[in-house]
């Protein structure tokens, strides 16, 4: 099970959103560029392929997403709580699920960056450039689908017993970010922060100050 609000930053004020999420992660930066292929089959059933292509060997991962927590106590959760279910898997990984009756629906390339909070519960805040294939596995030729555009996701591991104790520490870390970007559930973009260039601005002129000082 999984926690997971979203939000579109201006890729001008990511460099902002590095230096305040590293402030609050006490600066555990981690690369992200995946290879996500998207498989569907008869059955209606979707999984997700990833391919981390920042790690060698690559490192290869099915995840399937089930659906969201649904009933008026769902609707009212500040996020949105789904079934998920992931499991490594080797390099011959696309090969198996064409075996097994399973076409590609559609494949991207994310790149960007990931931080990961620690606190009562594991955080972990992905800010990448959604970017799509013009070929069949043609990661070299991958563009931008919104290049001034980048997508910032926060999520957090839970179960059925925990998920209502996840929901607001998600809810409180993303307060933390609402001078740069507004997080939401997923499909109910609240849009960009009108705001954004000057508190971007503030806080990189801080970052600079204190790497003056330093």
């Amino acid at each position: 099970m999984e926690c997971v609000v979203q939000g579109i930053i201006e890729a001008q004020h990511v460099e902002a959103l590095d230096v305040l999420l590293q402030g609050l992660c006490e600066g555990q930066r981690e690369a992200v560029k995946t290879h996500e292929i998207c498989l569907k089959s008869t059955v209606a059933s979707e999984l997700h392929l990833l391919c981390d292509l920042s790690k060698r060997p690559h490192i290869w991962t099915v995840k399937h997403i089930g659906g969201a927590m649904r009933g008026t106590g769902a609707e009212q959760l500040p996020a949105l709580v789904r079934n998920i279910v992931e499991s490594k898997m080797s390099n011959n990984a696309l090969r198996f699920f064409y075996a097994v009756g399973y076409k590609m629906d559609y494949e991207l390339l994310r790149d960007g960056f990931a931080y990961r909070f620690q606190r009562a519960f594991p955080i972990t805040v992905t800010v990448t450039s959604v970017c799509r294939l013009p070929k069949q596995h043609s990661i070299d030729e991958a563009t931008p689908v919104t290049p001034n555009i980048q997508l910032v996701e926060v999520t957090a591991p839970a179960t059925a017993d925990n998920f209502s104790d996840v929901v607001p520490a998600i809810s409180s870390f993303a307060e933390h970010l609402s001078p740069l970007v507004n997080l939401s559930k997923p499909g109910s973009f609240a849009g960009i922060v009108s705001t954004a260039s000057t508190a971007a601005a503030s806080l990189l002129s801080r970052s600079d100050r204190l790497e003056h000082r330093v």
